[in-house]
């Protein structure tokens, strides 16, 4: 399928052909969902950790006689019943993560890239160079109208460029080897450069 390809500018720079095992497929919020969770639990830290009843720092004594008391028996002053014991079945550290095979995960991003293209929401450009500076790059995207972009450039992402997008609320720019799932679904509009196109066919056939 063929695309326009714009400058960022604005200007129109010809037409591109898409791959449609890349970008023609019908989306699957399924499959999408499944590589987006797996995505934030790898994310996760898992480092939350409560301290259970052997780790709080109490006397091991019996705080009071077992019978004759009219209340009822305890044994430790560092039982979950009291204030400051130990706490039952807390959280502790450990890892959220879960497996997805290396086939799945690139599914996924064919089909982030196919969703992108049926709504409307890809745009294809010349190549990303603004000279690096900041105030020109933020008047292109403005009247552009990108306010909460990706883009996503070939294998490496010039520092001219990266140094200009960087303080330009709402804009990301990635290299292909960085392109993911939730990345792209989080953002209203995907932008790739016909390097980062050609690196992403490569990546995933």
């Amino acid at each position: 399928m063929k695309l326009d390809v714009i400058k960022l500018d604005g200007g129109a720079a010809g037409s591109i052909d898409l791959d449609e095992a890349l970008f023609g497929l019908e989306p699957r919020a399924d499959i999408l969902h499944r590589v987006v969770r797996w995505q934030r639990n790898n994310a996760q830290a898992g480092t939350h950790k409560v301290k259970t009843r052997s780790e709080v720092k109490y006397s091991t004594k019996k705080i009071y006689r077992q019978k004759g008391t009219g209340g009822a028996r305890h044994g430790a002053r560092s039982a979950p019943i009291f204030r400051g014991g130990g706490v039952y079945k807390g959280p502790v550290v450990r890892s959220h993560g879960h497996d997805l095979t290396k086939k799945f995960r690139a599914l996924g991003l064919r089909h982030a890239l196919s969703a992108k293209l049926k709504a409307g929401e890809l745009v294809v450009i010349d190549n990303a160079d603004t000279g690096g500076k900041t105030a020109a790059l933020a008047k292109q995207v403005k009247d552009l109208g990108w306010k909460r972009a990706l883009i996503i450039d070939g294998a490496s992402v010039s520092e001219d460029f990266a140094q200009a997008a960087r303080n330009i609320d709402g804009l990301d720019v990635l290299p292909t080897m960085g392109a993911n799932v939730y990345d792209i679904l989080k953002r209203d509009t995907l932008v790739i450069t016909k390097a980062g196109v050609e690196a992403l066919e490569a990546r995933l056939k």
